[in-house]
């Protein structure tokens, strides 16, 4: 399955393609600002427009936190969804 933007409120879809994964999260932060990942060890990371950046040539996302920088392959994001104020998702 491949990530693509739906009309819910609180998106949340399974992904698997890496080019798509990399493309589809690219365009997500662009056009929300902030987009929240679950990792395939379970780890959840907010990307946020100021803090993240994605490499073209290695299909990397890297996160700039503050005192750690993480450099997150798109193959290992499983899940994806959008915060928006009021609505939680576990």
């Amino acid at each position: 399955m491949v990530l693509r933007q739906t009309g819910n409120l609180n998106m949340h879809t399974s992904i698997s393609s890496n080019m798509a994964n990399y493309e589809a999260l690219k365009a997500s932060v662009a056009k929300n600002g902030e987009v929240m990942v679950r990792l395939d060890t379970g780890e959840k990371i907010e990307l946020h427009i100021h803090n993240v950046r994605f490499e073209d040539s290695t299909k990397e996302i890297v996160v700039d936190a503050a005192t750690e920088t993480y450099w997150i392959g798109a193959d290992r994001v499983c899940y994806y969804w959008i915060h928006r104020e009021g609505i939680t998702k576990e």
